[in-house]
């Protein structure tokens, strides 16, 4: 295998104008030619690291990170929202000039128009294979050629919207397409995220280069998306359609909406009622007139593709036959990624364009032509044999990597069905520097390439996304995860003239902003109720470490009572309740409560599933909030460090920093947010969990009789763990009595934590949500749940609260009352739930792939 031969040099040591590594072998290189002199694009870039030096290269790297981590900016999740994949970026740009980029435009302009005519043949007059200059076998036989797109009309002069190409360039510096990317290409919105990043780190080099800005691509977007539902709608509503959350490419589905202005949905927030695609939201059904799709055309349709899809909309394709919603890609396209079609390219430019192509594409050999199937297996070592169908688990086989053995095993999986493969010739990837330990190394780089369809042809991003391989071992850069990535400049001779952005669309996207899946108000909800019960679990963790290793005594009673209370608040049951051995020794127990995230309940369970919420709306979050959720992460992990061995000696020191950070969120949603719905609905969530859990205090720790001293413990204890005791003893000095415990804790309008102020705020968040026009005469059942749990707090007698049932030996009208409200708050939830959230049961599969037909 090629292989570059690095020598690095510090990059302070001398002028960086002569090259610190030596020439890769049989490969281009980006930064140097062949004297070993800086190419004049990168002298400028070089210059720039020799004047930082390394520590100030490394603090570009650190800040570029921190700023790739508060934006949220990931690759392949991996499930786990504590620790995201967060997205590799090399700080130092690859660069084209711009006499370069000229000639590469126009070919990649022309590249999506051939593309395009190639779709609209397939699925119309299909000219190419009547004719014979494709054959039959490689698109009748695609799984990704859907006959049910044929013949459906579709708007717009182009029906390519998005193309991607994959770019190499060969050892003569000529860039080669070797892959297009056609159904749903990835990749714009990382390249747009690097230079937001590249230009933050590197301002004034950003500047002085003169670098081709990304907007009016992004705006030759917005404008296409719009233009496309004309025949439908003067006011088009258009969404990004995503898998979902632990979609590896997520955080650009999300980036992209953002950026666009367009709600991020999924399958399961889009329904079809009478021939047309609707979004379930609060404000009912909203028509949906375009869709930005980003998963693979399989998916898209349980009713006509994959059956046993979970991410589409059953009857999609119907919808867009009928012409009633445009998709972008439109369903089909799939079957122009085969590396089968690009064996044909040149003949198919000259028969449908009577043009010769510009960008040459990677020489390529379809297996199932006899004299290119000898070809290839004659001389194996030479070819990159490739899937004619390529599938999420497709592999390439590497011929020139393959020993004996490899090699005979390679040869009889292509004759066990020649048509199945392709041949491509090995190119290695050009080289370009990257800083890594602190040092300038080389590293085999590849670039994708961006269009998108316009009035006048197709619009280029002026750069793209280079990526490259982690190791020198690797010629071949093969998928993202497996690779870093860099902003790409194309660099002008002059500052590029500003460019008026039209803002015909913009009063659209505003009345839009309001209307949001039912899905998202639904995890925002539960992100408020779960921040809220790590909070409290929080808070009384943290009281009860204090009182158990105080200086002043805790009797078993009050030891009983806390520890009980504390199984009560988390949920994780019986836990400490009728069980003296674990209150004897609760050190394990206590561990288990806070970090086994396992344990349904746990603080660090709590807090997981805070974040997954956040997580399921990354796009609805600030920057504020993402910077606080990262802290939280940090905080986890420290606490994860401090109970690797059991308990801490100073247990309660390790919960505070995870405390504040609650705090921090809680306050940035309070001044920061705007008041619509998103703020409304987690506003609920926090109020309503926060007055279930301090129904469930006040019942667990004051309801069982204790002598003076034991209450006086337990009642300062509880009003610790809301933030009340010094609020308490300003009032009451030191007359400990529950009666004045309650009055503060219950029904206390100027203590924000008391149960009469959760209660109120929900009254008023409830009478701002929006109702049914069918609503049912008199109060909704949840004003009337509300407004009965207020009465029965502002009715009650503290003193009577207080006073001991001789017949029970407890505060039974205490437990009684909480109990009744606790109640009626849980069913107050799920008259929400069941109002407001989207509770339809998910796609659901039509008939099982494995079913054999027999009749």
């Amino acid at each position: 295998m090629n292989s570059t031969v690095s020598t690095p040099i510090a990059a302070t040591s001398e002028s960086l104008l002569a090259s610190p590594y030596e020439q890769p072998n049989g490969a281009y290189d980006e930064a140097f030619d062949l004297n070993r002199m800086a190419r004049p694009q990168w002298q400028a870039i070089l210059e720039c690291i020799k004047g930082l030096g390394t520590e100030g290269m490394q603090d570009r790297h650190r800040r570029a990170q921190r700023i790739l981590r508060d934006d949220g900016a990931t690759y392949n999740l991996k499930n786990d929202p504590l620790s995201p994949n967060v997205w590799a970026l090399d700080i130092l740009p690859n660069t084209i000039s711009a006499a370069e980029w000229q000639t590469l435009e126009l070919a990649l302009a022309q590249r999506s128009t051939l593309f395009d005519l190639i779709y609209k043949d397939l699925y119309g007059e299909q000219r190419l294979l009547k004719e014979g200059i494709v054959p039959s076998e490689i698109i009748l036989s695609h799984p990704g050629f859907l006959r049910r797109c044929h013949g459906i009309d579709l708007p717009g002069v182009k029906h390519l919207t998005f193309h991607a190409v994959d770019l190499v360039r060969d050892q003569a510096g000529q860039f080669v397409a070797i892959g297009d990317r056609t159904q749903a290409p990835s990749g714009a919105g990382y390249a747009l995220e690097n230079r937001t990043v590249v230009s933050r780190v590197l301002p004034s080099l950003f500047r002085d280069s003169h670098t081709l800005r990304l907007a009016r691509f992004f705006q030759t977007i917005r404008d296409t998306l719009s233009n496309l539902a004309n025949r439908i709608t003067d006011a088009p509503r258009i969404v990004v359609l995503t898998p979902g959350a632990y979609s590896s490419t997520y955080f650009e589905h999300a980036y992209l909406a953002n950026h666009l202005g367009y709600p991020l949905v999924q399958g399961g927030d889009l329904t079809i009622r009478n021939g047309k695609v609707w979004m379930k939201s609060l404000a009912g059904l909203s028509q949906v007139d375009v869709i930005v799709r980003r998963m693979d055309d399989a998916f898209c349709d349980q009713a006509e593709l994959r059956s046993d899809s979970m991410l589409g909309v059953p009857g999609l394709l119907e919808v867009a036959r009928q012409g009633n919603v445009v998709i972008a890609n439109p369903l089909g396209s799939g079957i122009l990624e085969t590396p089968a079609l690009l064996s044909f390219l040149p003949q198919i430019s000259e028969f449908l364009m009577n043009e010769t192509l510009m960008l040459p594409s990677v020489t390529s050999k379809w297996c199932g032509n006899p004299n290119d199937l000898a070809l290839v297996l004659d001389n194996l070592k030479d070819w990159i044999i490739k899937p004619a169908f390529r599938g999420v688990n497709s592999q390439s086989i590497y011929g020139h990597s393959l020993d004996l053995e490899g090699l005979k095993n390679a040869k009889e999986t292509i004759l066990r069905n020649p048509a199945a493969y392709v041949a491509q010739s090995y190119i290695p990837g050009s080289h370009t520097p990257i800083w890594e330990n602190e040092t300038l190394r080389a590293r085999p780089c590849i670039l994708r390439a961006f269009t998108v369809a316009s009035e006048e042809g197709y619009c280029v991003m002026p750069g793209g996304l280079t990526r490259v391989a982690d190791s020198s071992v690797e010629s071949i850069v093969t998928k993202l995860s497996g690779s870093r990535s860099k902003d790409t400049w194309v660099l002008s001779d002059e500052p590029e003239l500003n460019q008026d952005i039209s803002v015909s669309s913009l009063q659209t996207i505003q009345a839009q902003v309001t209307n949001l899946p039912s899905r998202v108000i639904e995890n925002l909800f539960w992100f408020g109720r779960y921040a809220e019960r790590a909070e409290m679990s929080l808070r009384l963790m943290r009281t009860t470490f204090k009182q158990l290793n105080g200086i002043d005594h805790f009797p078993t009673e009050s030891r009983e009572i806390l520890l009980s209370a504390l199984s009560e608040i988390t949920g994780c049951l019986p836990g400490f309740q009728d069980n003296d051995e674990l209150i004897q020794n609760p050190s394990n127990e206590l561990a288990s409560l806070v970090i086994d995230e396992q344990r349904t309940g746990s603080i660090k369970s709590n807090l997981q599933l805070m974040l997954s919420c956040g997580e399921q709306v990354k796009e609805m979050l600030s920057a504020d909030t993402r910077i606080i959720l990262n802290e939280l992460r940090d905080h986890i992990h420290s606490l994860e460090r401090a109970y690797i061995n059991g308990l801490p000696s100073v247990p309660e020191e390790s919960l505070d920093s995870l405390v504040t950070t609650l705090l921090a969120l809680s306050g940035l949603n309070h001044e920061s947010m705007l008041r619509g719905m998103d703020w409304m609905f987690q506003e609920i969530g926090r109020r309503t969990e926060r007055a279930l859990l301090t129904a469930k205090l006040l019942k667990a720790t004051l309801s069982q009789p204790l002598p003076s001293l034991q209450q006086q413990q337990i009642l300062e204890s509880v009003l610790l763990s809301v933030e009340a005791l010094i609020s308490f003893r300003r009032r009451y000095r030191t007359q400990a009595r529950v009666s004045f415990g309650l009055d503060l804790l219950m029904i206390d309008r100027t203590n924000p934590r008391s149960l009469i102020y959760q209660v109120e705020q929900l009254r008023k968040y409830l009478n701002e949500l929006p109702h049914s026009q069918q609503a049912s005469l008199g109060l909704s059942p949840e004003n009337r749940l509300i407004i009965k749990s207020l009465n029965d707090i502002q009715l009650a007698d503290l003193e009577s609260l207080a006073q001991i049932d001789e017949t029970t030996q407890s505060r039974q009208a205490l437990e009684d009352l909480m109990t009744q409200i606790t109640d009626q708050l849980e069913q107050l939830t799920t008259i929400i739930s069941d109002k407001y959230f989207d509770h339809t049961a998910g796609p659901q599969q039509l008939i099982k792939s494995k079913w054999k037909n027999d009749v």
